[in-house]
Order: structure tokens, then C-alpha cells, then sequence
């Protein structure tokens, strides 16, 4: 046998986009998403830019609620 056919093939990844990695972490600050799109999150976005966005986005969160309390009172 032939050591290349028993090798599996790699798989490719497919590349994420920087809008849809902010589209996930969005949906996952409110709560919502169907269980397609989760399962086609987890293929296509990567950790590291899910961490990155996901803590700009507390980030904001914070600033803008201390911004809305400092408006109110």
C-alpha cells in the first residue's frame, strides 16, 4: 500500500472574517443563536479573535454604562 493513500486528507479551515467573529460574540452577549449558525461559528471563527473581540466588547459595555450613569445622575 501506498503511504500517501492512507493518509487523511487535512482539513481546511475556512477563513473567518473579523464582522462575523463580532456577530458571534454579539449573539452570545444577548443569549441568542440558532444551533446551525453556532456549529458553523465553531468551525469558521478562531479562539483568539473571539477573546479579542469578546473583551472589547465588555470593555464597551462597562464604559458605557458608567457613561449612562454619569449622564443620569
Amino acid at each position: 500500500m501506498n503511504q500517501d493513500a492512507m493518509r487523511p486528507e487535512p482539513v481546511q479551515r475556512r477563513k473567518s472574517s473579523v464582522l462575523r467573529t463580532v456577530k458571534a460574540v454579539a449573539w452570545s452577549f444577548i443569549g441568542l443563536r440558532k444551533g446551525s449558525e453556532y456549529r458553523e461559528d465553531l468551525e469558521r471563527v478562531n479562539p483568539l479573535h473571539v477573546i479579542g473581540v469578546g473583551l472589547a466588547g465588555i470593555f464597551a459595555l462597562v464604559v458605557g454604562l458608567i457613561a449612562l450613569v454619569h449622564w443620569i445622575v
